[in-house]
């Protein structure tokens, strides 16, 4: 006999009873940004290599280690399994001419792949909701994104996030901030680990966002970027924190962070937890201006954010408030010549009047049919047996709370079973 195959490394089923809370949470976020006016969007699994590598970055540790990447002969293309979202979203609005009348808020959601070692919240495969919003310069729509999930975490039962934020201007000023930090770094290369030293030659700017303690030493007594920022940079970074303050939000600015994305210009931010241990950061972003252009579209300004899903339901998960049973409202017993067709048609008219009904199928005794309907986690048990065949009726049983089992007639069953649900919920 053959062993049982098994999932992927990385790539992990979601159980029924862990997707009730997963629902939850998609209902949240999802209804969150809809109703701060992001439109929804969907985008590819599989898109041509050259746009993560144009858009990443070929420097970064996505496109050098962490991709799905292969040739399809068929076509002779090469393709990847997508890493994020923001290069996908920017290519589907260059494609359609999204921002031709204006600007545009968009959002998705849906699965992410990178090859990394799977550890506790970081997965091969993972899932995100991303917020885009393209064609607005100023840094009120930065600050709108990091509002909206200040507003969302508490919606989720989320507390203790914390945000950290900084700029990391534009590119001119990165370049000239870039030779005085290199040289910094070389002067102490000694202290460095092999990933910094990979990226004191493609990314320096990456070196300050290490977590190698001795990297940290070096990256605490490097040139700060801030002094090499001009006015337009400073004065956008001013904005955001001003919009913040009038807002209530609680921030630290942290001058090290960089994000792992070279699109990024001018703000970045992370939602961080210290609930996950290593993997803290909860949904990050920020702002490329110059990603349209660097994929071939008209110049156009973008910013925006991507959260990991995974990440967000563990913390809910410690929440048994915001752990919701996969509840039916009922579970329809039957037993007796004749009482199948009778069950069946009372659950297919609950179902109609928009009730989620499980109907006993199997057989079976009465008593191991309520062991059924008690584990299913219903609120009702409708028992239909051959007296109440015989009687036109229905039997209704409170299965959450001791109260006797009442009698109603069929052709009342579903005008009144509102009321006897809302009865067993009280």
């Amino acid at each position: 006999m053959s062993s049982p195959l098994q999932a992927i490394r990385g790539m992990n089923d979601v159980l029924p009873e862990e997707m009730a809370l997963w629902r939850s949470f998609s209902g949240i976020v999802e209804a969150c940004l809809e109703r701060w006016g992001y439109r929804a969007i969907r985008m590819p699994l599989v898109e041509q290599t050259a746009l993560f590598r144009r858009a990443i970055g070929e420097a970064t540790d996505i496109v050098e280690k962490e991709m799905y990447s292969w040739r399809d002969e068929l076509n002779s293309e090469e393709l990847t399994l997508r890493p994020e979202g923001t290069a996908s979203c920017v290519r589907a609005a260059i494609e359609h001419s999204l921002v031709y009348d204006g600007p545009k808020r968009l959002w998705y959601g849906g699965p992410m792949y990178r090859h990394e070692r799977p550890q506790k919240g970081r997965y091969r495969e993972f899932y995100q909701y991303g917020a885009e919003a393209f064609g607005y310069p100023g840094p009120d729509v930065d600050a709108e994104l990091i509002v909206m999930c200040a507003r969302l975490w508490p919606e989720l039962g989320l507390s203790g996030l914390r945000l950290e934020l900084n700029t990391i201007g534009s590119a001119e000023e990165r370049a000239r901030h870039r030779a005085d930090l290199v040289a910094h770094l070389l002067a102490h290369e000694g202290k460095l680990d092999a990933d910094a030293k990979r990226r004191l030659q493609t990314n320096p700017l990456r070196v300050l966002d290490s977590k190698n303690p001795l990297v940290q030493e070096v990256a605490a007594k490097a040139p700060p970027l801030m002094n090499y920022l001009g006015e337009a940079s400073l004065a956008h970074f001013d904005g955001l924190k001003k919009l913040l303050a009038g807002a209530g939000i609680e921030y630290a600015v942290n001058p090290r962070l960089v994000r792992g994305l070279d699109y990024y210009n001018l703000t970045v931010f992370e939602w961080m937890t210290d609930a996950l241990g290593a993997q803290g950061t909860v949904c990050g972003g920020g702002r490329y201006d110059g990603l349209f252009a660097q994929l071939g579209g008209k110049p156009t300004p973008g910013v925006g954010f991507a959260m990991g899903c995974e990440r967000l339901v563990a913390l809910m998960k410690a929440n048994p408030d915001r752990n919701p049973a996969a509840r039916p409202d009922a579970y329809v017993l039957h037993q007796g010549e004749g009482a199948a067709a009778y069950a069946f048609a009372l659950a297919d008219a609950l179902r109609s009047a928009g009730h989620a009904v499980v109907l006993h199928a199997g057989g079976g005794s009465f008593k191991s049919q309520m062991k059924k309907a008690d584990a299913s986690g219903a609120w009702l048990a409708l028992v239909v047996g051959e007296d109440e065949l015989s009687a036109g009726e229905v039997s209704v049983k409170m299965l959450r709370k001791s109260a006797g089992q009442q009698r109603v007639a069929r052709a009342r069953a579903v005008e009144q079973f509102n009321a006897f649900l809302l009865k067993a919920k009280e």
